[in-house]
């Protein structure tokens, strides 16, 4: 039986980048080694992380004056990191899930934050409109797609300060203006690689302004300096990113992935809507996620929860269980996701319809 993959995260990669990760794994280049045990000064691998960054910046369209990095630690260690390379004085921060929850809770040991709108009150259900940013703050900080709620912010915003975001579960799904942010970063276990290593777009102007000193590992400019070489870099997850960004450009690149991923999306909040049995968490329509569809039972099928968890594990569907946040059922459909797995989800939610 097929297996389709919805897990949000660690999630479904490109076939293509599975097996050439696999291949690298038994002979990395022709070198008779291993990918995860050959130095990353040598040349081969040199190679593989210059051009991980050149396909960042092309895919990207990344203008003059920024810098990409590949860091360890995922997302979560930016959380931190943002703050230290950047707030002064103070932080603004948009509230719109659990990831901005840590990222704020980080802010707050490096200077005053403000909380510019949160969705908090209904549990994150909304993308909240129409905040006031301060002009006095060193950065707003959002969080474009949320994982756990289903909710995403698929417009550039226009701010007066600097915009950072942290984009780890819809990068590369559509194309963005990174001319508006200051710093993009996120974890790659989403839309790029396996999870072990992250990344940021760097402004690089925005670096070297705050009063404290900055230790060596958690200061963006070390890390620019060296090509994300400071350190050992997490080379396995950084060649599968590679790969990813080849598999992209192959397919078209970001306009025909956000396509895709609409295409995809419409699908299945159609069907949700059109069927009895379900109804979506995402309060209004234009803040729906394209990556992460939310779910539930209506109310007078709440009692079917648990049966149709079971019956789409049945029929090939993994990961679709909701977050524990929220309930019901959440489909990532991520870049790699296939229509036809989109299209056996709607089948599956169709066929057990009838059976009730």
């Amino acid at each position: 039986m097929k297996k389709h993959n919805f897990s949000a995260g660690p999630s479904i990669l490109p076939e293509f980048t599975i097996k050439n990760t696999a291949e690298a794994v038994l002979n990395f280049a022709g070198t008779g080694l291993s990918v995860m045990e050959v130095s990353h000064r040598d040349k081969e691998f040199i190679a593989v992380m210059d051009q991980a960054t050149a396909l960042f910046k092309e895919l990207l369209d990344i203008p003059s004056g920024y810098q990409v990095v590949f860091l360890g630690g995922g997302a979560s260690i930016h959380f931190c990191m943002i703050p230290y390379n950047l707030l002064n004085k103070k932080a603004a921060y948009l509230n719109t899930g659990t990831w901005a929850s840590k990222a704020i809770k980080e802010a707050k040991f490096f200077g005053d934050v403000v909380e510019v709108a949160s969705s908090k009150d209904e549990n994150y259900c909304y993308i909240p409109k129409n905040f006031e940013v301060p002009a006095d703050a060193d950065y707003l900080h959002i969080t474009t797609n949320n994982t756990i709620f289903g909710t995403e912010i698929r417009k550039d915003l226009d701010v007066n300060i600097p915009l950072v975001a942290d984009m780890s579960s819809d990068i590369f799904s559509r194309p963005v203006d990174v001319s508006k942010y200051g710093i993009i970063y996120g974890g790659a276990q989403k839309n790029l690689a396996p999870s072990g290593v992250g990344f940021a777009v760097i402004k690089e102007e925005l670096l070297g302004k705050v009063d404290r000193p900055i230790p060596t590992m958690l200061n963006y400019k070390t890390h620019i300096d060296n090509g994300s070489m400071f350190n050992t870099p997490p080379v396995l997850p950084v060649f599968s990113a590679l790969q990813t960004l080849l598999w992209l450009k192959e397919q078209g690149g970001l306009g025909e992935m956000e396509k895709r991923n609409i295409r995809k999306a419409t699908m299945l909040y159609n069907e949700i809507e059109r069927n009895k049995l379900f109804k979506s968490t995402v309060k209004h329509e234009e803040d729906r996620s394209i990556m992460n569809v939310c779910f539930v039972m209506n109310e007078e099928y709440k009692d079917l929860e648990t049966e149709f968890r079971e019956f789409s594990a049945s029929r090939g569907m993994v990961g679709i269980k909701g977050h524990r946040s929220v309930g019901g059922f959440r489909a990532s459909i991520y870049n790699a996701m296939p229509e036809e797995s989109v299209k056996a989800l709607i089948d599956v939610m169709q066929e057990f319809e009838k059976k009730h």
